[in-house]
């Protein structure tokens, strides 16, 4: 992989291509396998998340104004994805109309990253202003301040998870690398960095995705699960936050939960990283347990990379190797462009679809863009920016 050539050849303008929507404002996410659009109903994500996209590219890989333009039609799309109170729809319809509003604060989190990129790209004012308005939200949603619904009744089992923090630590890290923002957020990345280390979901044997509010393991199907994806892209964010701020101890625990994680991860009979797994060896509770998602491996490559070149360790780099060897052979679409999103156990493509709400542009250009910077800084400073 050629990682700016590929972003700037193939993975952005298969989405400028025809998802941009420039009557009704914003980014459709459901295409078929040629880029077609094949569904207009809107991912709220994916507003923050395309936004945040684009502006970086054209922050850090190339001034292309076709990316500031696309940013700048989807930030303006922003205020028909937000209700009344502040908070984001989860899905809308193409020009805007609520269908979803969920108890899950990340499109805040991802209109915030999305305007603070914007941002910087342009230096208006009420871009920023916006930023730390979702952001705000969020926070506002993850501390308690604003009152949610629980997913599992407390009474019965007061549980927490681990998807929240590290998602608001990634958002924090953008918010921070904003000039002039830096105090503000970095006291949020430290107070999430402690949560995640001292929570309860760090054990000897995995970063757990749900522990009791006292962080006590919870031993049922779902406590006993392990999203590798999410583990090792935690790994990453925690890396990066300790080669920022200079926390040893926060690298050397990053390089564990990889350590720990791989293993549990990878298919030793078919190659890639599954999407689940009982840390007890127990059946799964989900069923789409085995297979092949397009984001795990992603963020499986940064944090083996960023291990490689922190610690010099050829170990990380074999692994590293072998899962961009695996994504070029199974998950490349060099027919049509971009990656396919799913594939069976056996990489076997189960759908072609190329985007849909949860699938976008995201993962896999944020791949590309991390990896270009590594590429050309031999770190992970210069995307921290």
């Amino acid at each position: 992989m050629n990682y700016r050539k590929d972003l700037v050849k193939n993975i952005l303008p298969f989405w400028l291509k025809t998802s941009i929507d420039y009557e009704n404002g914003g980014i459709y996410t459901c295409l078929d396998r040629e880029g077609n659009v094949s569904g207009t109903d809107k991912s709220v994500w994916f507003q923050g998340r395309a936004l945040w996209v684009f502006s970086k590219a054209y922050n850090v890989i190339d001034k292309n104004p076709e990316y500031l333009k696309a940013a700048k039609n989807i930030y303006n799309f922003l205020p028909k994805c937000t209700d009344t109170d502040g908070r984001m729809f989860f899905t809308v319809t193409a020009d805007g109309r609520e269908l979803q509003k969920r108890r899950y604060y990340f499109s805040e989190t991802f209109a915030a990253i999305g305007c603070a990129e914007l941002y910087k790209a342009t230096g208006d004012k009420a871009v920023l202003e916006s930023a730390e308005k979702y952001f705000t939200v969020a926070y506002e949603c993850f501390t308690g301040v604003r009152k949610n619904q629980p997913k599992i009744n407390p009474d019965n089992v007061d549980a927490k998870a681990l998807s929240p923090v590290m998602i608001m630590l990634a958002t924090a890290q953008v918010m921070r690398s904003v000039d002039g923002l830096w105090d503000k957020y970095n006291k949020i990345c430290g107070e999430c960095l402690d949560e995640i280390l001292n929570g309860g979901y760090l054990t000897e044997r995995a970063l757990l995705e749900s522990v009791t509010k006292k962080g006590e393991f919870i031993n049922s199907p779902n406590g006993r699960i392990v999203n590798p994806g999410h583990s090792l892209e935690a790994a990453w964010f925690i890396m990066a936050e300790g080669i920022v701020t200079g926390n040893e101890k926060a690298i050397e625990i990053a390089k564990n939960i990889i350590d720990i994680t791989y293993p549990l991860g990878w298919d030793k009979d078919h190659g890639g990283i599954i999407a689940f797994t009982d840390l007890e060896g127990k059946p799964p509770v989900q069923l789409e347990w085995d297979m092949k998602l397009w984001w795990p491996q992603c963020e499986a490559m940064i944090a083996t990379r960023l291990a490689y070149l922190h610690f010099k360790d050829e170990k990380y780099n074999n692994l590293y190797l072998e899962l961009k060897d695996y994504c070029e052979k199974y998950f490349v679409d060099a027919e049509c462009g971009e990656w396919y999103g799913y594939l069976h156990y056996d990489n076997t493509v189960s759908n072609t679809l190329k985007g849909n709400i949860f699938k976008g542009p995201f993962h896999i250009p944020r791949l590309y863009i991390i990896m270009a910077s590594m590429d050309e800084t031999n770190g992970i400073t210069e995307y921290m920016k």
